[in-house]
């Protein structure tokens, strides 16, 4: 059976992502990155879920301590405050420096182990906060630098279905394939109640409310409702 890698947050994209990847045939390899980041426990927590709906046997769950090191991000750095007042312009300070290059050169590894097709991740370049590495054409050099650097008999497909969708639409497509959204985070700071106000939270509402669903997560504040 065809295999694929699929990196999986906690988040409904990267779950939607997954379960797209079984809808086309592939048996699943799923991983997790815990780098420091404020919602680390919530996110390993979700992705554990997400492992479990989808009856997924291989599992990696990958400590990335030097993130922390590192810093420059709001996401892992505490002294730099996540921005709640709307999505902004250009590239926020919630972005981790080459994050998802490094996530595909990690899974790469794995794919390599387990003689996998493809790799699935959930990128949305369209309707993001602005990441450089959420783009696909980054996504697509990736994948040639890839199979130049692994061995001859390795080829990789980088799989990113949901690059071009809107979050409206990756709310009706989870809907329309069964993915527990309940089971998903996606607020930058908080693993409680998420607080509704960071831009995370803000696209994920924003999707339920084109959707004309509610969200199934609770939070501290709800600027679509």
């Amino acid at each position: 059976m065809k295999r694929a890698v699929c990196i999986i947050s906690g988040g409904m994209d990267s779950a939607l992502s997954a379960k797209i990847a079984q809808k086309e045939g592939y048996e699943l390899i799923g991983i997790h990155f815990n780098y420091g980041q404020r919602t680390e426990q919530k996110e390993l927590e979700c992705y554990r879920k997400i492992v479990q709906n989808l009856e997924i046997k291989e599992s990696y769950e990958i400590p990335l301590n030097f993130f922390k090191q590192i810093g420059a991000t709001a996401l892992i750095d505490r002294d730099i405050d996540i921005p709640t007042g709307g999505i902004e312009e250009g590239i926020p300070v919630t972005y981790v420096p080459f994050r998802n290059g490094i996530f595909l050169s990690i899974a790469t590894a794995i794919a390599e182990k387990h003689g996998a097709e493809a790799l699935y991740i959930g990128v949305v370049e369209e309707d993001s906060s602005g990441y450089p590495d959420c783009r696909e054409g980054y996504i697509s050099a990736m994948e040639s630098a890839i199979n130049l650097g692994t061995k001859d008999e390795t080829k990789v497909a980088i799989k990113m279905p949901l690059v071009h969708l809107k979050k409206g639409e990756i709310v009706q497509k989870s809907l329309a394939l069964g993915v527990r959204l309940k089971d998903t985070w996606s607020c930058y700071q908080n693993e409680e109640l998420a607080c509704g106000l960071c831009d995370s939270c803000r696209l994920r509402l924003k999707g339920f409310f084109d959707a004309n669903i509610s969200d199934p997560i609770d939070y501290v504040s709800n600027i679509q409702g």
